[in-house]
């Protein structure tokens, strides 16, 4: 309940702040169709377009680092509540499940900031690792057999599953996890949100090495040709050229 009362605030907080801000310019830029098309509801914009976001492949790439076949990673700012969230999640509800099929299965989670109870999690068990801040992601990410993001909470888009893509590792994901991003579950990336469902997705990657890497090396190709620095750049450049184009217009009218 307390943590639904907070959560509830800052949305309002943020709903607030959000819509005073949008209505200053003279268009606003989405990093999804679904954030685009939100804003255009419900605060009632005329100029909005969605730019999909990012990543840059030329850094995020297939390191060839020996991958461990019971290694799942989780990486994001452990300091966030809907990243600790989704940890206590994974491992107390998921996570038996998954070692009922793969009893020596691991979990490295990376980023900065973990809370108490994620270190006292990792205490318990030799088998989850945390890390805190690295210089460097990729190494970690590089080695795992699956990246997983069984998120409950939180809006926006999640960088941290293109930038697994990117190292040609299979993504696991709850729906809001992988919120905002346009990718197909079963062909690009797995998707499930009951616990059950989710382990399921799981064990099937960690067991057949095979769908992994064709997974992983689908997933690269998309995000690739569609979500590299590059295509995001050009999709921003040419929604600015035609809000100038637009605005000139009107004042020579």
């Amino acid at each position: 309940r307390v943590k639904r009362s907070y959560l509830y605030t800052q949305w309002r907080k943020m709903d607030r702040y959000e819509r005073a801000a949008c209505h200053r310019f003279d268009a606003v830029v989405a990093v999804s169709e679904a954030d685009r098309d939100l804003m255009r509801d419900e605060f009632g914009l005329r100029e909005v377009y969605d730019v999909p976001t990012g990543v840059d492949t030329e850094f995020f790439h297939p390191l060839g680092s020996a991958v461990n076949p019971r290694e799942l990673v989780f990486t994001g700012s452990m300091d966030w509540l809907p990243n600790e969230d989704g940890m206590l999640y994974f491992v107390e509800k998921i996570l038996p499940i998954v070692r009922q099929s793969i009893p020596d299965v691991e979990l490295t989670i990376v980023g900065r900031n973990p809370t108490r109870q994620l270190a006292l999690m990792a205490e318990a068990d030799s088998r989850i690792k945390v890390t805190g801040r690295v210089d460097d992601v990729r190494p970690y990410v590089d080695r795992a057999a699956a990246s997983i993001v069984p998120l409950r909470i939180g809006g926006g888009t999640r960088l941290k599953i293109y930038e697994a893509m990117a190292m040609a590792r299979p993504v696991i994901s709850t729906t809001v996890g992988a919120e905002g991003l346009p990718l197909k579950d079963g062909e690009e990336i797995f998707i499930a949100d009951a616990p059950e469902e989710f382990a399921e997705r799981v064990v099937r990657v960690l067991s057949d090495e095979a769908l992994g890497a064709r997974m992983g090396e689908r997933g690269r190709a998309v995000v690739c040709s569609r979500f590299g620095w590059d295509r995001a750049a050009e999709k921003f450049v040419e929604v600015c050229e035609g809000v100038v184009r637009k605005n000139a217009r009107r004042r020579a009218a």
